[in-house]
């Protein structure tokens, strides 16, 4: 048997979303920018898809920005609204972000703007003190995470809206929390989506902007998109998107969560739980670290098994030994380098968590006893 448990890395496109993709480039591959018949049901097709977004968010009638994915709609958001701005700015940002959220603030140190790196709690909560104080220090932008993609914490983004209280542009990745978690656009000036954590297809994701906001592109050219993001639009991938969207439902997510978290601690009951209480965070992810035994130990224990999990980030797993994540939030090393990360998705099945627990009764007893001593 298979338990595929990695869906905050990317998830399976649904047969619903190929079909999609595949009538679209056999099709309606025409490019969106002519002005002929066909090229106009292209670009129909693209403004369904923008219009069915924005609904879910709230945001009907504000605009929406398509790109490659989360990492460029987080690069446009943070460095296009701080590029737009005069002078050097002060800018926020938690600490707990993805790489393409930190990596965009260090370009912006060297560019010479101040960056405040907001601190979590061991829960990876915000620490509101400190973003006070950044805001009272003039901060003009404060960048969190909606769900942190390895603990599942949650942001409280009603919270952060009274917080800044229009004091600064807030921006908010979404890429963990679209469609899984409430979430209501006017709290936020930008949001971020990605089609491939929705069971759409890779490369393309979203920047939805409030209107007002003046970003600098980050891609020039043509002027597509609003003349945001130059570049002829993956009509394929929005089209996958597009039924992506249509399709995702996020009910039953948190039960399965909570037969996962009672699964995985019968099994191993010395098992930690690292992030907030299974209950009060997003309802697809579970990070727990299997003392005595390294995570990556552990990862290619139960990949030989048919169970597929990650130490943390898709995006930096291969580059790091310990979670920065955790770091952060005061989790011990040795507790940190055992930590695994399980998520789900509306298609997992009780199936695959009993099993992946049973592969856990099994495999963890036997590594740990090589543990190093």
């Amino acid at each position: 048997m298979k338990a595929y448990l990695d869906n905050s890395a990317t998830t399976r496109p649904t047969q619903g979303v190929i079909r999609a993709m595949t009538a679209c480039m056999e099709e309606g591959w025409h490019n969106p920018s002519s002005v002929y018949g066909p090229a106009v049901a292209a670009f129909r097709q693209v403004r369904a898809c923008r219009e069915a977004i924005l609904e879910k968010l709230g945001a009907s009638g504000e605009k929406l920005i398509f790109t490659s994915g989360g990492t460029e709609a987080n690069n446009l958001a943070i460095l296009g609204a701080v590029e737009r701005m005069r002078g050097k700015q002060l800018v926020a940002v938690n600490a707990t972000e993805h790489p393409s959220v930190l990596a965009a603030f260090e370009r912006l140190r060297a560019m010479g703007h101040e960056v405040r790196v907001l601190p979590v709690d061991g829960e990876g909560a915000l620490d509101y003190e400190a973003l006070e104080k950044a805001l009272n220090d003039g901060a003009s932008l404060v960048s969190c995470m909606q769900v942190n993609n390895e603990t599942g914490a949650l942001l409280d983004v009603q919270r952060l809206k009274s917080t800044v209280a229009d004091r600064a542009l807030i921006h908010v990745d979404g890429v963990q929390g679209f469609l899984r978690v409430p979430f209501h656009f006017a709290d936020v000036d930008m949001y971020t989506i990605s089609a491939h954590k929705l069971h759409g297809p890779k490369g393309v994701g979203a920047l939805a902007v409030k209107k007002g906001v003046r970003l600098n592109p980050q891609h020039i050219g043509g002027g597509q998109e609003e003349d945001l993001r130059s570049g002829t639009e993956n009509t394929p991938g929005i089209a996958g998107f597009y039924e992506a969207v249509r399709e995702m439902g996020a009910s039953g997510l948190m039960e399965k969560k909570l037969h996962m978290v009672k699964a995985f601690m019968d099994a191993v009951p010395e098992a930690a739980i690292n992030g907030p209480a299974p209950e009060k965070g997003a309802p697809h992810i579970l990070n727990i670290s299997f003392p005595g035994v390294r995570g990556e130990t552990m990862l290619h224990a139960l990949e030989a098994e048919g169970v597929y999990a990650s130490t943390g980030s898709a995006c930096s797993s291969k580059k790091r030994k310990v979670s920065s994540v955790l770091t952060a939030m005061g989790i011990p090393v040795d507790r940190a380098e055992s930590a695994l990360r399980f998520s789900l998705s509306p298609h997992t099945t009780l199936e695959e968590i009993d099993y992946a627990a049973e592969v856990l009764r099994r495999v963890w007893p036997q590594l740990r006893r090589f543990q190093r001593r």
